[in-house]
């Protein structure tokens, strides 16, 4: 595929972003990455996504696709000579679509919940919520992924990289806060998927290292609270 067919506008730290460049990685497309600044979106951003005006945005011959998880299966069902990312059986295609939707409205959002928590007792609580999600999870992926490495089976597949995407930030966030998110004494399949998908040769180079992330968050709080005061 040519690269000036495709193109895909984001930033390097975006897990959403990630997802994108995951799928295309998978089916060896070739495309341009337009960097976006975030902090004073681009008219190319406002125009391409008027609705959400967020990043990630697939351009595919000049059209624009919106929405990480929407541009995923856009990817799966554009491009079929490379391996699929979504199941082919119906039934197992809607189950990778309901745990991708649970971790987006459900489980990833507790751990941004945690962050944004202050006070000991309160942080307790939700790390109770994220480690009830978490046996959720490992319930799910030892059902799924049938005793294979991942919950695509052989290979990295649609909820792994929806999930799999979020990891450079937990770990990041892991270190600044000083404390576990997956634990591999309660959830140890979880844990071991999760360190066999970051070092997949698939990934590894796109998911940021979680140091690098911490330094970027860092800088954020610094702007943010300058701004404030």
């Amino acid at each position: 595929m040519a690269t000036n067919s495709v193109k895909l506008l984001g930033v390097w730290a975006s897990l959403y972003v990630n997802r994108v460049e995951i799928a295309l990685k998978i089916k060896s497309i070739e495309y341009e990455f337009i960097q976006e600044n975030v902090l004073n979106k681009s008219e190319l951003l406002l125009k391409s996504n008027p609705v959400y005006k967020k990043i990630p945005v697939l351009f595919h011959d000049e059209k624009p696709i919106c929405e990480s998880l929407v541009i995923l299966q856009y990817i799966d069902e554009a491009w079929l000579n490379g391996p699929s990312i979504l199941p082919s059986d119906p039934y197992d295609h809607a189950i990778a679509r309901f745990w991708a939707a649970y971790i987006d409205e459900k489980w990833y959002p507790l751990v941004a919940e945690y962050r944004n928590t202050e006070g000991k007792e309160a942080k307790a609580a939700v790390v109770e919520k994220m480690s009830e999600g978490n046996l959720l999870l490992e319930e799910a992926f030892m059902k799924i992924s049938k005793g294979k490495s991942y919950f695509g089976g052989d290979s990295i597949g649609y909820v792994d990289i929806v999930l799999g995407s979020l990891l450079g930030w937990v770990k990041a966030i892991e270190i600044m806060d000083e404390m576990k998110i997956l634990d591999e004494t309660k959830t140890p399949s979880l844990a071991e998927w999760a360190e066999r998908f970051c070092s997949d040769n698939v990934v590894k180079d796109i998911i940021p290292q979680p140091e690098r992330l911490v330094g970027i968050y860092r800088k954020y709080l610094e702007m943010k609270e300058a701004t404030s005061s």
